[in-house]
């Protein structure tokens, strides 16, 4: 599968992080190996292998796309996670939602679908700067 160099690259890039400041604002999709926290605003699509955190200032316009996330902030978009989404007081989401594991905190606000139980079977990022994800569309059922 992979050799000693490759699981050593593969190591450090998702053990990155990244951090969108408060103030700031970016303009495109955001492709991540590892963390991502976002403090500021994002007109665009947010894709990482690793978690996404969003601050209570934060403002995302695009969809999302994760290992885990958590938001305290606004989200106007689709929020794809494979693991854990965990929706703080403070959140706001107009969109659908799937996920595996879903945590809304008591004060959280959501508009929109949500699909439970759903997992990512791989988060590929693009080489030239598309990203695809394979998603099994079979939902648990009760």
């Amino acid at each position: 599968m992979f050799n000693k160099d490759e699981k050593k690259v593969a190591e450090e890039l998702s053990n990155s992080s990244n951090i969108i400041g408060k103030g700031t604002t970016l303009e495109g999709n955001i492709e991540a190996y590892g963390n991502i926290r976002v403090e500021g605003r994002v007109v665009g699509s947010i894709v990482t292998k690793s978690k996404v955190a969003l601050g209570q200032s934060s403002k995302v316009e695009g969809d999302i796309l994760a290992q885990n996330a958590e938001v305290a902030g606004e989200v106007k978009g689709t929020v794809e996670v494979s693991d854990l989404l965990l929706l703080k007081p403070s959140a706001i989401i107009h969109g659908d939602i799937i996920t595996n594991k879903l945590i809304v905190e008591s004060g959280a606000t959501f508009n929109g679908g949500c699909k439970m139980g759903v997992s990512i079977k791989e988060i590929k990022i693009g080489e030239n700067g598309q990203s695809k994800e394979l998603f099994k569309k079979a939902v648990k059922t009760a």
